[in-house]
């Protein structure tokens, strides 16, 4: 059946050299945990684990940050897995066309675009928040909004966009470096906050660690923001306990979309097969550490019910409330700092799996042609930085935080499935890094990351279904007929002219495949 139709570990690794639609490998191991640590350090303690401690777990959200992180570790191993056996760009997508069908590829890479698409909107869209707080808490009179026809636009989004969209247009491994500086700059500030912070810890904070559930604002009548698990089951909407906890690991798993980013940028890896389960797995044990210290200073300076009532709460809040305002400044200025470099990943994320899909024919090919001297995908990155910016700077994205943990569980429910399905469809296949205990380990995997999917809202599982319903739209109306591998199929595509294009840019490199 033709939407089941795969595409060959060979064809995706041939296809990555074809002259005018391939990527240059520049990315080393210290690439790599960078920009994991880049992306998820300021997701998730700058804007999420307030709100989490505050609305669902109280000082419990320690422990719904390790839940998330294993949940998390989990899944990396999966694409660990992957990624050295097919360092291709695309990431889930590209592990599931060559295991689980064309249609479900789709479905996995159109929830990519949801997830980075989305996540990148709303980190720049909080990046100009946190820069009006800069300018406020320095006394700078600097309005954070400009009219343009009458309709008030949000400037900061639109200069951070773009000015990352230029150096990823300009090379990875450009972008990489200027990471690399904005992510020690944050690291420090972390750590500050976590030494500072706990010269302000009251032990007295941590009691009750996981607070008594409480029915949640609204009752079972407000059926869109109680969690999917409790509409099917018929449990009452509540906050705090133990389905508060695991409401809350939802929430904060956001903090962990960083990882799955990283495995997009396969292609552009050094030595992919030693490289990327190093740098993947470097940067989630330093990301881990970094949160559940972060976490732990969060609710033992001030109680829970602070950061409840405040419907801002941040790290700022804290130091706010103990009467360290100072402290409040250089962590503002952190902020502002740490989503900076998630905003590039995320952008660069997001490009690459469009430049995998469009490569394949699912979108237009013109989109995946790269620039002849740095080999990026200029169109397609600049056309994701437009998008980013207009919905940054034109809407209220704080309604599709929970539309970016979805897109990423979906890809790592996926995922974690499809690493054991190529196990058996193809164990000759060389993989540096192998799940360990699999099949129970990736089962386990896809089973923790389905629990935490139940737990999001849902109008956020509406929501979802409305972006798949378009995706299907899409694909049927475009992708189906114009993929790669179906016109192979029928004998429509001239296979000779890529092979001439792989052999005069790459010569010898082609071989049999």
């Amino acid at each position: 059946m033709s939407l089941r139709r795969t595409k060959s570990i060979e064809d995706s690794l041939s296809d990555s050299l074809e002259k005018g639609h391939n990527l240059k490998r520049t990315l080393g191991t210290w690439d790599l945990m960078i920009m994991g640590v880049a992306v998820a350090v300021g997701a998730g303690i700058f804007s999420v684990g307030a709100k989490a401690a505050g609305s669902y777990a109280g000082p419990s959200v320690t422990l719904a940050f390790v839940l998330a992180a294993v949940t998390c570790a989990l899944a990396i191993m999966c694409y660990a897995e992957f990624a050295s056996a097919v360092p291709i760009a695309g990431s889930a997508y590209t592990f599931t066309y060559a295991t689980l069908g064309e249609l479900l590829a789709w479905i996995i890479g159109w929830d990519l675009i949801l997830e980075m698409l989305t996540a990148a909107a709303v980190i720049a869209k909080y990046w100009g928040i946190y820069l009006s707080e800069v300018f406020r808490l320095w006394n700078w009179d600097i309005p954070d909004t400009v009219s343009v026809g009458g309709v008030g636009i949000s400037w900061g989004p639109f200069i951070i966009v773009a000015i990352f969209t230029v150096l990823l247009v300009l090379g990875t491994k450009l972008s990489a470096r200027v990471t690399s500086i904005f992510t020690i700059i944050k690291i420090a500030i972390v750590l500050f906050v976590i030494i500072v912070g706990a010269f302000f810890i009251n032990a007295a904070n941590y009691t009750p660690f996981i607070p008594a559930e409480v029915p949640k604002e609204g009752g079972a009548s407000d059926v869109w923001t109680q969690s999917l698990f409790s509409f099917m089951t018929g449990a009452a909407p509540a906050q705090y306990g133990i389905f508060g906890l695991l409401a809350g690991a939802s929430l904060v798993f956001f903090a962990f979309i960083g990882f799955d980013v990283v495995a997009t940028s396969a292609e552009e890896v050094k030595n992919p097969q030693r490289t990327l389960p190093r740098g993947i797995f470097a940067g989630l044990a330093i990301v881990t550490v970094l949160y559940v210290g972060v976490s732990l200073v969060l609710t033992g300076m001030v109680p829970y019910t602070v950061l409840a009532d405040d419907p801002d709460a941040s790290l700022a809040t804290a130091f706010i409330s103990v009467g360290a305002d100072w402290a409040a400044q250089v962590i503002s200025v952190g902020i502002l700092v740490g989503l900076t470099t998630v905003i590039m990943v995320l952008l660069l994320g997001l490009s690459r799996v469009l430049f995998a899909m469009s490569r394949d024919g699912l979108l237009p090919r013109w989109l995946s042609v790269t620039s002849e001297k740095r080999r990026t995908p200029a169109r397609i990155q600049i056309i994701s930085g437009t998008l980013v910016a207009l919905i940054a700077g034109l809407t209220d994205v704080g309604v599709l935080e929970e539309m970016i943990n979805i897109g990423t569980l979906s890809a790592f429910v996926l995922v974690s499935i499809a690493v054991v399905v190529l196990r058996h469809k193809r164990p000759d296949l060389k993989r540096a890094f192998k799940v360990p205990f699999s099949p129970y380990l990736p089962i386990l995997s896809a089973v923790l990351c389905l629990w935490l999917m139940l737990n999001l809202t849902t109008l956020t599982w509406v929501r979802f279904l409305v972006w798949l319903v378009l995706g299907f739209i899409i694909y049927f109306s475009y992708g189906r007929g114009h993929s790669l591998v179906g016109l192979k199929a029928k004998g429509i595509f001239d296979e000779t002219i890529r092979e001439e294009a792989v052999r005069e840019e790459h010569p010898g490199k082609l071989g049999n495949s």
